[in-house]
Protein backbone atom coordinates (compact mmCIF):
# COMPACT_ATOMS: atom_id res chain seq x y z
CA UNK A 1 0.00 0.00 0.00
CA UNK A 2 1.19 3.56 -0.87
CA UNK A 3 2.32 5.12 2.37
CA UNK A 4 0.71 8.40 1.20
CA UNK A 5 -2.39 6.52 1.51
CA UNK A 6 -1.53 5.24 5.05
CA UNK A 7 -0.71 8.90 5.88
CA UNK A 8 -4.05 9.83 4.48
CA UNK A 9 -5.71 7.64 6.77
CA UNK A 10 -3.90 8.96 10.23
CA UNK A 11 -5.18 10.89 12.93
CA UNK A 12 -2.02 12.45 13.68
CA UNK A 13 -2.15 11.94 17.73
CA UNK A 14 -0.90 13.26 20.88
CA UNK A 15 -2.92 13.54 23.44
CA UNK A 16 -0.56 12.57 26.30
CA UNK A 17 -1.15 14.80 30.34
CA UNK A 18 1.58 16.84 30.15
CA UNK A 19 1.61 17.95 26.24
CA UNK A 20 2.71 21.34 25.35
CA UNK A 21 2.16 24.15 22.94
CA UNK A 22 5.10 23.52 21.14
CA UNK A 23 4.95 20.33 21.24
CA UNK A 24 1.18 20.30 19.50
CA UNK A 25 2.41 22.58 17.40
CA UNK A 26 5.49 20.16 16.26
CA UNK A 27 2.36 17.69 15.82
CA UNK A 28 0.52 20.34 13.27
CA UNK A 29 3.71 21.24 11.72
CA UNK A 30 4.22 16.90 10.90
CA UNK A 31 0.35 16.65 10.04
CA UNK A 32 0.53 19.36 7.52
CA UNK A 33 4.07 18.20 6.11
CA UNK A 34 2.53 14.64 5.66
CA UNK A 35 -0.53 15.29 4.91
CA UNK A 36 -2.55 13.32 7.84
CA UNK A 37 -6.39 12.81 8.06
CA UNK A 38 -6.21 14.69 11.13
CA UNK A 39 -4.45 16.08 14.47
CA UNK A 40 -5.72 14.81 17.64
CA UNK A 41 -5.28 16.86 20.06
CA UNK A 42 -6.49 17.73 23.82
CA UNK A 43 -9.61 20.03 24.16
CA UNK A 44 -7.58 22.93 25.80
CA UNK A 45 -5.27 23.24 22.30
CA UNK A 46 -8.13 23.45 19.84
CA UNK A 47 -8.40 27.35 19.68
CA UNK A 48 -4.46 27.84 19.37
CA UNK A 49 -4.40 25.15 17.16
CA UNK A 50 -7.13 26.60 14.60
CA UNK A 51 -5.42 29.62 15.00
CA UNK A 52 -2.10 27.91 13.58
CA UNK A 53 -3.22 25.78 11.26
CA UNK A 54 -6.35 27.47 9.98
CA UNK A 55 -7.84 25.59 6.84
CA UNK A 56 -4.78 23.66 6.25
CA UNK A 57 -5.63 19.98 8.73
CA UNK A 58 -8.71 19.16 10.20
CA UNK A 59 -8.76 19.34 14.23
CA UNK A 60 -9.71 16.26 16.14
CA UNK A 61 -10.49 16.38 19.98
CA UNK A 62 -11.48 14.27 22.49
CA UNK A 63 -14.62 14.32 24.91
CA UNK A 64 -14.94 12.64 28.36
CA UNK A 65 -11.85 11.60 27.65
CA UNK A 66 -9.97 8.84 28.72
CA UNK A 67 -12.63 7.04 31.30
CA UNK A 68 -15.83 7.93 29.94
CA UNK A 69 -17.64 8.88 32.92
CA UNK A 70 -18.60 11.93 33.29
CA UNK A 71 -22.35 13.33 32.75
CA UNK A 72 -23.98 13.48 29.83
CA UNK A 73 -24.88 17.25 30.35
CA UNK A 74 -21.09 17.42 30.76
CA UNK A 75 -19.99 15.48 27.64
CA UNK A 76 -22.59 17.45 25.67
CA UNK A 77 -20.93 21.11 26.93
CA UNK A 78 -17.60 19.85 26.16
CA UNK A 79 -18.33 18.79 22.71
CA UNK A 80 -20.40 22.08 22.03
CA UNK A 81 -17.14 24.12 23.47
CA UNK A 82 -14.64 22.26 21.69
CA UNK A 83 -16.61 23.07 18.21
CA UNK A 84 -17.03 26.69 19.08
CA UNK A 85 -13.10 26.69 19.45
CA UNK A 86 -12.86 25.11 15.87
CA UNK A 87 -12.47 21.26 16.21
CA UNK A 88 -13.80 19.60 13.30
CA UNK A 89 -13.99 15.95 14.28
CA UNK A 90 -15.06 14.80 18.16
CA UNK A 91 -13.76 11.68 19.63
CA UNK A 92 -16.07 10.64 22.41
CA UNK A 93 -15.86 8.07 25.14
CA UNK A 94 -18.72 5.71 25.92
CA UNK A 95 -19.63 5.28 29.55
CA UNK A 96 -18.53 1.52 29.89
CA UNK A 97 -19.51 0.99 33.56
CA UNK A 98 -23.58 1.87 32.03
CA UNK A 99 -22.35 -0.36 29.15
CA UNK A 100 -21.51 -3.20 31.62
CA UNK A 101 -24.09 -2.81 33.61
CA UNK A 102 -26.53 -3.18 30.84
CA UNK A 103 -28.31 0.33 30.66
CA UNK A 104 -27.57 0.23 26.72
CA UNK A 105 -31.13 3.00 26.19
CA UNK A 106 -28.52 5.32 28.70
CA UNK A 107 -25.58 4.70 26.66
CA UNK A 108 -27.28 4.98 22.75
CA UNK A 109 -28.70 8.23 24.41
CA UNK A 110 -25.92 9.94 25.66
CA UNK A 111 -24.26 9.16 21.22
CA UNK A 112 -27.13 10.37 20.07
CA UNK A 113 -27.11 13.53 22.96
CA UNK A 114 -23.34 13.80 21.24
CA UNK A 115 -24.17 13.68 17.93
CA UNK A 116 -27.00 16.01 18.18
CA UNK A 117 -24.26 18.32 19.58
CA UNK A 118 -22.15 17.70 16.84
CA UNK A 119 -24.10 18.05 13.96
CA UNK A 120 -22.20 18.43 10.65
CA UNK A 121 -19.11 17.19 12.05
CA UNK A 122 -17.47 14.00 12.00
CA UNK A 123 -18.40 11.57 15.51
CA UNK A 124 -16.54 9.01 16.54
CA UNK A 125 -17.56 6.53 19.41
CA UNK A 126 -14.88 5.06 21.43
CA UNK A 127 -15.58 2.22 23.52
CA UNK A 128 -12.06 0.97 24.80
CA UNK A 129 -12.44 -2.75 23.55
CA UNK A 130 -9.59 -4.07 26.02
CA UNK A 131 -12.68 -3.24 28.59
CA UNK A 132 -15.07 -5.18 27.17
CA UNK A 133 -16.45 -9.03 26.12
CA UNK A 134 -17.11 -9.86 22.67
CA UNK A 135 -20.79 -9.89 23.20
CA UNK A 136 -20.34 -6.21 24.65
CA UNK A 137 -17.86 -5.10 22.09
CA UNK A 138 -20.94 -6.57 18.96
CA UNK A 139 -23.29 -4.77 21.00
CA UNK A 140 -21.58 -1.38 20.66
CA UNK A 141 -21.47 -1.86 17.07
CA UNK A 142 -25.74 -2.27 17.00
CA UNK A 143 -25.69 0.75 19.42
CA UNK A 144 -23.15 3.46 17.28
CA UNK A 145 -25.06 2.12 14.17
CA UNK A 146 -28.22 3.52 15.75
CA UNK A 147 -26.72 6.47 16.94
CA UNK A 148 -25.70 8.04 13.79
CA UNK A 149 -22.16 8.53 14.58
CA UNK A 150 -19.60 8.33 11.76
CA UNK A 151 -17.40 5.68 13.70
CA UNK A 152 -16.56 3.26 15.88
CA UNK A 153 -13.00 3.71 17.66
CA UNK A 154 -11.18 0.91 19.52
CA UNK A 155 -9.10 2.52 21.98
CA UNK A 156 -8.20 5.44 24.14
CA UNK A 157 -4.90 4.82 24.66
CA UNK A 158 -5.01 5.05 28.10
CA UNK A 159 -5.99 1.80 29.19
CA UNK A 160 -5.04 -1.89 29.53
CA UNK A 161 -4.61 -2.62 25.65
CA UNK A 162 -5.02 -0.66 22.33
CA UNK A 163 -6.31 -1.57 18.41
CA UNK A 164 -6.07 -5.22 18.00
CA UNK A 165 -6.85 -6.98 14.29
CA UNK A 166 -9.31 -9.75 16.06
CA UNK A 167 -11.41 -6.08 16.96
CA UNK A 168 -11.52 -4.63 13.76
CA UNK A 169 -12.47 -7.93 11.95
CA UNK A 170 -15.01 -7.81 15.07
CA UNK A 171 -16.49 -4.32 14.15
CA UNK A 172 -16.35 -4.64 10.53
CA UNK A 173 -18.60 -7.52 11.10
CA UNK A 174 -20.91 -5.96 12.92
CA UNK A 175 -21.53 -2.30 12.66
CA UNK A 176 -23.81 -1.13 9.83
CA UNK A 177 -23.05 0.35 6.53
CA UNK A 178 -22.96 3.55 7.54
CA UNK A 179 -20.32 3.46 10.24
CA UNK A 180 -16.51 3.48 9.59
CA UNK A 181 -13.94 1.79 11.41
CA UNK A 182 -11.28 3.85 13.68
CA UNK A 183 -8.26 1.61 14.95
CA UNK A 184 -6.49 3.42 17.69
CA UNK A 185 -3.59 2.53 20.43
CA UNK A 186 -0.38 0.79 19.66
CA UNK A 187 -0.20 1.01 16.10
CA UNK A 188 4.00 0.49 15.62
CA UNK A 189 4.35 -0.32 12.29
CA UNK A 190 3.71 0.75 8.64
CA UNK A 191 2.91 -2.87 8.09
CA UNK A 192 0.77 -2.96 11.18
CA UNK A 193 -1.25 0.27 9.90
CA UNK A 194 -1.82 -1.07 6.43
CA UNK A 195 -3.10 -4.48 7.75
CA UNK A 196 -5.56 -2.48 9.53
CA UNK A 197 -6.28 -0.40 7.00
CA UNK A 198 -6.44 -3.83 4.43
CA UNK A 199 -8.90 -5.20 7.88
CA UNK A 200 -11.65 -2.43 7.36
CA UNK A 201 -10.67 0.22 9.15
CA UNK A 202 -10.61 4.01 7.89
CA UNK A 203 -9.29 6.32 10.40
CA UNK A 204 -6.10 5.01 12.34
CA UNK A 205 -5.14 7.19 15.52
CA UNK A 206 -1.44 6.74 16.01
CA UNK A 207 1.54 9.54 16.37
CA UNK A 208 4.43 6.28 15.34
CA UNK A 209 3.36 6.19 11.73
CA UNK A 210 4.66 9.79 11.07
CA UNK A 211 7.26 9.50 13.26
CA UNK A 212 8.44 6.48 11.62
CA UNK A 213 8.61 7.86 8.23
CA UNK A 214 10.23 11.63 9.68
CA UNK A 215 12.91 9.38 11.39
CA UNK A 216 13.70 7.36 8.12
CA UNK A 217 14.01 10.70 5.92
CA UNK A 218 16.32 12.55 8.55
Amino acid sequence: MDEKKILAACDHTLLLQGATWEEIKGICDDAIRYQTASICIPPCYVAQAKDYVGDRMQICTVIGFPNGNMTTESKVFETKDALEKGADEIDMVINIGRLKAGEYDYVLGEIRAIRKACEGHILKVIIETCLLTDAEKIKMCELVTASGADYIKTSTGFSTGGATFEDVKLFAAHVGPNVKIKAAGGISSLEDAEHFLELGASRLGTSRIVKIIKAREA
